[in-house]
């Protein structure tokens, strides 16, 4: 399947909840969807379209707490990259890690430097901060100017 058709399917299963899609290259997509989406989207990638979670990374900006779980189609090479921007006064999104093992660590991680609160994880326990840091300092937030 092509990234057209790929990025077609995306939009014709979930609609509004996609926002935005971007081709980097071939092997190279970004789809930014509603942060609520997240779940019914990853579970399609995995299940219905076959893609394998690979890992997640995230970034302070202007616009919010910025999420991109990345995907793999190990056969043809492409990474599907999944978007949301979350609220930075509460940041806060649905786990996956009750469906992927592979994102529990990640988003402890992620917890522990952002303050990203990820819904329903089975183990938000300190990871690495556990002495390195004040409780309720996250040292990877930025201040930005109004």
């Amino acid at each position: 399947m092509n990234n057209e058709a790929i990025i077609g399917e995306l939009r014709k299963k979930f609609g509004n909840d996609v926002l935005e899609t971007e081709e980097q290259s071939s092997t190279r997509l970004t789809v930014t969807i509603e942060p609520l989406a997240l779940l019914k989207v990853a579970e399609h990638l995995y299940r219905e379209a076959g893609l394998r979670f690979i890992i997640a990374s995230a970034i302070h900006t202007k616009k919010g707490f910025e999420i991109l779980y990345h995907f793999s189609n190990d056969e043809t090479g492409l990474v599907l990259n999944i978007h949301v921007i979350l609220n930075s006064e509460k940041p806060r999104i649905e786990s996956l890690s009750n469906m992927f093992n592979a994102s529990n660590w990640i988003e402890r991680e992620m917890h522990e430097l952002f303050g990203i609160d990820f819904l329903n994880h089975p183990n938000q326990e300190k990871l690495i901060s556990e002495g390195n840091w004040a409780e309720g300092v996250y040292p990877y937030r930025k201040e930005f100017k109004k």
